[in-house]
Formats: C-alpha cells, structure tokens, sequence
C-alpha cells in the first residue's frame, strides 16, 4: 500500500483538502496528516466538515508540533507528500530550509530525499518575495508546484467538477487515476 503524507496549512482551500483526503481513501493510500494550528482555525470558516471528519479519513494524524514523529524522518518510507492547500508562509519555510513544526518538517525530508513534493499554492495576487520563493522551489526537479487554478475545456458544472479536476492534476505524478478528470483531447 502506497504510503502519502498530507499537510494542510491554514491557506483558503479546506474543501479542497478534504476532497483529496476523499479521493486518497478511494485508492486506498494510507494517509498521514498532519494540519497546521491555522488550519484548524479555518476549516469551520470553510467548511462544512468538522477537523474530526479531516482526521477520520486519514490513516493516522500527527501533532503539528511533535518535530520527532515518524514523518519528520528520512528513514519513514513514503512515496511523497501533498501540501493542500500550502500558504506562502509553508512555501518560505520550505525554500529556506525553515523546519519548526512538523509540517515544514516532512515537507523538509521530501526535498533532501528527493521525494515527491507537491504545493497546492495559495495566494492572489503573489508578490514579488513569493515569486522567488516560488521560483527557488520550482528548480528542484522532486516539487510540483500546483495552483488551484480553474480550467474550462473539461466543461465542468459544478464547483465539485472543478476540484475533481484539480485533484486528478494533484494526483497525476503519483501515478493515481481519478474518475471523471478529463485530460486535454
């Protein structure tokens, strides 16, 4: 079984996440979570699903603050990690080597190890410090940078089309197939 480690920052996007946490379960990946404390604080103000219902689809959830836990190693055998969405406060943490919590933490390990690391980036408009942070990270060959960003030729109806459609791009590089993403004709 595929191990995927899923961090959830405190950017706008929490129905976002919780849909991939969805899509991941169908697949059956085990999940390793782990929430920023500002992404507790926004998922009641998006959502209409409560931080239990986030933990219950995932495989096991770890304290943003426990820097020891499993995924805060190399030696933790996973096949990447998804930042969904990820603030540009992740990203800086990300593009200098910023490690205080356990999210900037296993974020950290995908890049030293050179695992999957995919940043569903949040922000509008972006600023000049955060193109370059962008930038610094774009040029390691294991990241993916992946905004939320809306695309008409697949015709979707509902906003649930539209995040069926970002989520099956979110998945692509791990090789995950998701129902009803349409890809280019």
């Amino acid at each position: 079984m595929k191990k995927i480690i899923v961090g959830i920052s405190g950017a706008s996007g929490m129905p976002l996440a919780y849909h991939l946490l969805e899509e991941l379960k169908k697949h059956d990946i085990e999940i390793h979570l782990v929430m920023s404390r500002s992404a507790l604080i926004t998922i009641p103000y998006e959502c209409e699903h409560s931080v239990e219902e986030f933990y219950n689809l995932a495989n096991v959830v770890y304290d943003y603050s426990n820097i020891g836990a499993a995924i805060a190693s190399g030696t933790f055998q996973v096949v990447g990690m998804i930042i969904i969405p990820c603030s540009m406060k992740t990203v800086a943490g990300l593009a200098h080597g910023y490690s205080d919590n356990l999210l900037l933490r296993a974020g950290d390990v995908m890049i030293k190890e050179k695992r999957k690391l995919i940043l569903v980036t949040r922000e509008a408009p972006l600023s000049p410090i955060h193109l370059d942070n962008l930038s610094y990270l774009s040029k390691l060959s294991n990241i993916y940078i992946i905004p939320p960003v809306l695309s008409y030729y697949n015709h979707p109806q509902t906003i649930e089309d539209m995040e069926t459609h970002l989520i099956g791009k979110i998945l692509s590089p791990f090789d995950i197939q998701v129902d009803d993403f349409k890809t280019w004709k």
